[in-house]
């Protein structure tokens, strides 16, 4: 019962996070092209930037940019927060039910680091407070002044974290983290940055004092990371689910790659939408090409992959005394009182069919048993995978 309450409530969680991350990720999307799509025209008003025009849904709109503010504070004034707010608390409400609730399970791999369920979540939680302060605080160091080596700290800083976890936590819920930890840094943006900075503009307008252009700029500077750090985060949420990302063994090296071509990608768009064109907009998809073959590529090179003999018996036995305990018509684990996903193996041909899904979670990751409750040793996964292979022959 417990366990069918679980999975109903991450399915109306994760409903919930995609529905918010789709509103933030959009106003962030349409705010960059905005400014990037701005025209200096004759009769524009005063301390203006620019203007843009568009059509949608069978209208047409006109949109003008200040420098800094209107003379006059706005009768109505769209504040766009909630749509980050709701996006990380569902988020880190997902981590609660997927993570917290199942430690044992997810967040814990006993031949990574034998830690407590308590232990594992307090590290958990952490991580994300820490990977905040060391975000703000570069950015506010004095390398401020040189935003490109701002992001070169920053994803020196990203990629180290996730070498960190992999020592710390189950290989998914490391790649898992290092989502989280860039998540967390771009919501504290909006929170503690973006929205106060914007306040202080309004607040002067109200006041009637000349608002300060310095406030719009840092926002907008930290508006810009949320920008560059967007689509790597939706890759790593996104390839949680398929353990050829996570589970290598030098999966840092993937959160690497996919950091720098979410990256490229964005500058690809960014430029394209401010009307650049020639080599400057060429030379990103190329780049992204070979990136993404590479990713390909290095998920296959597996340095820990032995050859060894199939053994039908041996293998068998595994997957009965590792295996079945959970994925059988009649578990004996008190995890579960059903095959979890209806998969089971009992039958050969049961176990042909899933070969594919074992192969990937119980052989090249180490997803599978749910943090190892069954203590299946990695000589042991290697036996399972030639077998498997092989196409598990009987005998």
């Amino acid at each position: 019962m417990e366990t069918i309450l679980q999975e109903w409530v991450s399915l109306f969680v994760r409903w919930a996070h995609i529905i918010s991350a789709i509103g933030w990720i959009g106003s962030s999307f349409y705010f960059m092209w905005l400014d990037s799509s701005l025209k200096k025209r004759k009769g524009l008003p005063m301390g203006t930037k620019g203007d843009s025009w568009s059509v949608h849904g069978g209208g047409f709109y006109h949109v003008v940019k200040y420098e800094v503010a209107p003379d006059e504070m706005p009768e109505a004034l769209k504040w766009f927060k909630w749509e980050s707010y709701s996006t990380w608390l569902t988020g880190f409400t997902m981590m609660f039910v997927t993570y917290y609730w199942s430690a044992s399970g997810l967040l814990i791999d006993k031949s990574v680091l034998d830690l407590s369920e308590g232990q594992a979540i307090a590290a958990s939680m952490a991580s994300l407070a820490i990977a905040w302060v060391f975000y703000d605080q570069l950015c506010k160091s004095f390398l401020r002044q040189w935003p490109v080596a701002v992001f070169a700290v920053l994803f020196v800083a990203i990629v180290a974290a996730s070498w960190g976890f992999q020592h710390v936590f189950s290989a998914r819920a490391a790649w898992l983290h290092t989502g989280a930890i860039i998540a967390t840094m771009m919501t504290g943006n909006v929170f503690f940055v973006i929205i106060p900075n914007s306040k202080v503009l309004v607040a002067d307008l109200i006041a009637g004092r000349t608002p300060k252009a310095e406030f719009g700029e840092i926002a907008k500077l930290r508006s810009t990371h949320n920008n560059y750090l967007t689509l790597p985060v939706i890759l790593m949420m996104i390839s949680n689910h398929y353990p050829m990302t996570y589970s290598h063994p030098y999966a840092w090296v993937m959160v690497a790659m996919a950091l720098v071509i979410g990256a490229v990608v964005r500058i690809f768009y960014n430029r394209h939408e401010a009307g650049v064109h020639g080599f400057a907009v060429q030379w990103q998809w190329p780049l992204v090409a070979v990136m993404a073959v590479g990713m390909v590529a290095f998920s296959m090179w597996r340095p820990d992959q032995k050859v060894v003999a199939v053994d039908p018996v041996r293998a068998m036995e595994i997957v009965t005394t590792r295996c079945a305990v959970c994925h059988s018509a009649t578990p004996s684990s008190d995890m579960f009182e059903e095959a979890p996903a209806g998969v089971m193996f009992d039958t050969l041909e049961q176990i042909r069919a899933h070969s594919g899904k074992m192969i990937a979670q119980a052989v090249l990751a180490n997803t599978m048993p749910l943090g190892n409750i069954t203590e299946i040793t990695p000589e042991e996964r290697q036996i399972l995978g030639a077998w498997l292979r092989d196409g598990a022959p009987a005998e």
